[in-house]
């Protein structure tokens, strides 16, 4: 019996390592897609490493002017060098039931697509030098090939806390913080929690993915729909009848977040589980670029 155990036990390991190495596959792949059609986050600011050579500006100071490559040339050169102060970027996906559905097979649920954008972010974030960590977890921001392995398993096997929102954490000022999930929960927790990180200049992306039927509301007829969160049941009737009024419920709510985007600086974005993940990861890179470039003006 104890044999059986060992094996049933080995044959588990086997299953979970290859889930983990599969996400990880899937996460650096799509990763790799946008790394090639963006420059990372390099940035002008002190630091010794030389980024590139471009004309003086009249806003330039005279002293910044690099006299012995302004001597090949007609014009004026100034050095730059880039910004060496790798940025901390906290992630956090939402572990709350309703994250487990999808309304067809062909779909990945929102969890499993969730799980795929935080790997791949944090993939493409450490290429560019930054340092990353999981809102919550017990590891601060680090850098390296073993943090993906870790952020990954830490997704995969130990964050089934359910939790549709993240804890109100102090972090350090000028991080920055991506909230990826449904952001089904009360706008109004939501705000409270965002307005926390503003207070400190903590800016970020409150990351919203749905299934295309949470969307549209597609369904006929009669309906036996049964809450992921202990909503309970109902039968519904001419479902489509619904249509309009639950699509304007949504609309609001998402007014309600556009409005949190807004009052705090940070950004919303909108992804549905039919549409590739890397046109999502591009929108994701590029909001936490131009929410970093807010920080330093």
């Amino acid at each position: 019996m104890d044999l059986e155990r060992a094996k049933r036990a080995e044959s588990e390991a086997e299953l979970l390592g290859e889930r983990l190495d599969a996400l990880i596959v899937h996460a650096e792949q799509v990763a790799l897609t946008i790394a090639q059609g963006v420059h990372g986050r390099r940035r002008v600011g002190p630091g010794e490493t030389f980024w590139q050579y471009r004309p003086f500006d009249e806003r330039d100071n005279a002293r910044d002017v690099d006299w012995r490559r302004s001597a090949r040339s007609d014009a004026l050169f100034v050095r730059d060098t880039e910004w060496e102060a790798a940025q901390s970027v906290w992630l956090w996906r939402d572990s709350s039931p309703s994250m487990d559905f999808a309304s067809d097979r062909r779909l990945s649920t929102k969890g499993e697509r969730a799980d795929l954008l935080t790997i791949a972010l944090a993939a493409l974030l450490l290429r560019g030098g930054e340092r990353v960590a999981l809102l919550g977890g017990e590891n601060r921001p680090a850098s390296g090939r073993g943090v993906l392995t870790r952020l990954a398993s830490h997704l995969l096997f130990e964050a089934e806390d359910g939790r549709s929102l993240p804890d109100a954490i102090n972090l350090p000022r000028h991080s920055q913080v991506v909230l990826i999930g449904d952001m089904l929960a009360d706008p109004e927790e939501l705000r409270h929690r965002i307005a926390a990180y503003a207070a400190r200049n903590v800016r970020g992306v409150m990351f919203q993915i749905l299934d295309p039927a949470e969307e549209s509301l597609p369904y006929r007829g009669r309906i036996h729909f049964k809450g992921m969160e202990g909503e309970g049941e109902e039968l519904l009737n001419r479902v489509e009848s619904l249509r309009p009024s639950y699509q304007a419920r949504l609309e609001a709510h998402r007014d309600a977040l556009r409005q949190i985007a807004r009052l705090t600086g940070w950004t919303y974005l909108i992804h549905v589980t039919d549409k590739p993940p890397e046109h999502a990861l591009l929108s994701l890179f590029e909001a936490l670029e131009h929410g970093q470039q807010r920080m330093r003006r």
